[in-house]
């Protein structure tokens, strides 16, 4: 597994972690200080914000036992851009129920400045 792809399953695991502690220090070792999470129009800066929001999503779809996120294989890096795929799944399997991509800028010691997130298709909010 290259460092980037670890930095993705990193991610992705905050999104699936039901434990607030440990998505808190997920959240710290994954963006900068000043790190922001970007999404339709609305935009979450610094930790506590970043952490409002997936603890959000998180209550929304994995809280309820109904799906889980997962990245898919498709992954690209150049310098300090990464650029993944991921996917909502309903937890006792299936096709999924949302998918999206997210470009993240990284800092120069390898953790998120801005995280652009997009929905494909999805439930999601």
């Amino acid at each position: 597994m290259t460092d980037i792809e670890e930095l993705i399953e990193r991610y992705v695991s905050v999104w699936n972690e039901p434990d607030i502690d440990r998505r808190r220090i997920g959240i710290v070792a994954l963006w900068t200080e000043d790190g922001a999470h970007i999404t339709h129009g609305f935009e979450y800066p610094g930790y506590a914000t970043i952490e409002a929001r997936i603890a959000q999503v998180h209550d929304l779809f994995v809280a309820t036992g109904a799906y889980v996120f997962r990245r898919t294989d498709i992954i690209a890096a150049r310098d300090n851009v990464v650029r993944f795929d991921w996917q909502m799944l309903p937890a006792n399997g299936g096709e999924p129920a949302g998918a999206g991509f997210d470009l993240l800028v990284l800092s120069e010691d390898g953790r998120i400045r801005v995280d652009y997130h997009f929905h494909e298709a999805s439930l999601a909010a």
